[in-house]
């Protein structure tokens, strides 16, 4: 007797270890769900992730182009001397503070200006939430007073968008004679100085995607043009026939 209930026993055993029953089936599909969550979550954080990459790369770039511009516009200043209508003088064309710069330079970043010199202005105007931004404005330099006036809107070229600050500096060198020391300054008129910087300092601090400052970059630029000597002409002599005049 107790040996048949033993048999029947094992063979309901082996019955239940051939099937599943409904709340088995139902844990393992909610588990497997719970894995596929998982899995799809973690796919798009990565995904996310790399598309907010390739955006910083992008702004990045852009950063670096744009900065690549304004150095070469830079290096490219000229002494270039404004003649007014008044009596008060020539003076060189350069002018600055903290938020703007405005010098002349025989590099057009615009491409489309005609040959010549150009009146270039960079000046940061803050904006709303997204940001400030760096804009240029850049026109044909003129024989008059253009300096007392102020660039038109119509030649204004947004070059950043989206930044926090931009600060310009510029570097005076040791000057004895005057008691000048080197040193950064954050305004410079060359009307006043009678002399270009010897190089200018950029600081660029832009906002993340959360709207956090990022780590400031800076770009340093040198002035080839800071020592100029004022040629002036010589009244020529009569040329006499048969004589060189060529003269050293």
């Amino acid at each position: 007797m107790r040996r048949q209930k033993f048999h029947s026993f094992l063979h309901g055993m082996k019955g239940y270890a051939t099937g599943f029953t409904l709340i088995e089936v139902v844990i393992t599909l909610t588990i497997l769900g719970f894995i596929c969550l998982i899995i799809f979550g973690a796919f798009r954080l990565g995904l996310s992730a790399w598309e907010r990459g390739e955006s910083t790369k992008e702004e990045y770039q852009k950063v670096r182009i744009v900065c690549q511009l304004i150095t070469q516009q830079v290096k490219s200043a000229v002494p270039y001397k404004i003649k007014p209508q008044t009596a008060e003088g020539d003076y060189l064309a350069f002018e600055g503070n903290a938020r703007s710069l405005r010098f002349v330079s025989a590099l057009s970043v615009r491409g489309k200006q005609p040959a010549g010199f150009v009146d270039a202005k960079y000046e940061f105007k803050e904006g709303g939430p997204e940001g400030g931004r760096l804009i240029l404005y850049e026109q044909k330099a003129l024989n008059k007073d253009f300096f007392a006036e102020e660039p038109k809107e119509e030649s204004a070229v947004s070059l950043l968008e989206g930044i926090s600050d931009v600060r310009f500096e510029y570097y005076r060198e040791e000057d004895p004679l005057n008691n000048q020391e080197e040193e950064w300054l954050e305004e410079w008129k060359a009307k006043d100085e009678n002399r270009l910087p010897k190089a200018l300092k950029m600081t660029i601090i832009r906002k993340n995607q959360e709207g956090k400052e990022e780590l400031p970059m800076t770009v340093l630029a040198s002035l080839r043009a800071f020592r100029y000597e004022e040629v002036r002409r010589v009244p020529g002599r009569r040329r006499i026939p048969g004589r060189s005049t060529t003269r050293y």
